[in-house]
């Protein structure tokens, strides 16, 4: 398993421990996820992931696997919908905003960004199913 599915799946066990703080709960999280890959569409393992909340200056590190995917949670809790991040990868950088129902403390919250080559492609319609498949369902 890689490092990334370990962090996300440790997460997820936290996030249904009844006694877990709250700091723990989904509403104070937020998920980053993707895969990096280079021009011709090949994984890029080993690079550097940084999210950024624009409003604190506060980043967020994680390395690419050997699939070129990245994994990162931040601590982001209802207060901060609409807030502005930025995500940084070779160089390259990316603006954006934490979109999720305030109201929902259920679902897991995030948005899933690949780089493709030198183009950053959001594809927030896929988080759900890309975290599903890398940890399976919630139970």
């Amino acid at each position: 398993m890689s490092v990334a599915r370990v962090v996300v799946a440790v997460a997820l066990i936290v996030a249904g421990a009844g006694s877990a703080a709250a700091e723990h709960e989904v509403f104070y999280r937020y998920t980053v996820l993707g895969y990096v890959k280079d021009a011709a569409g090949r994984p890029a393992p080993g690079q550097t992931v940084q999210l950024v909340r624009d409003k604190t200056g506060f980043s967020y590190l994680a390395e690419t696997d050997e699939q070129g995917l990245f994994v990162i949670i931040a601590r982001l809790g209802d207060e901060s919908a609409g807030e502005r991040l930025t995500l940084r990868v070779s160089g390259l950088t990316l603006p954006l905003v934490a979109r999720f129902e305030v109201a929902n403390h259920v679902d897991e919250r995030g948005t899933r960004v690949d780089l493709e080559g030198r183009r950053f492609v959001e594809r927030a319609a896929w988080f759900r199913s890309t975290l599903v498949n890398l940890v399976g369902e919630k139970r």
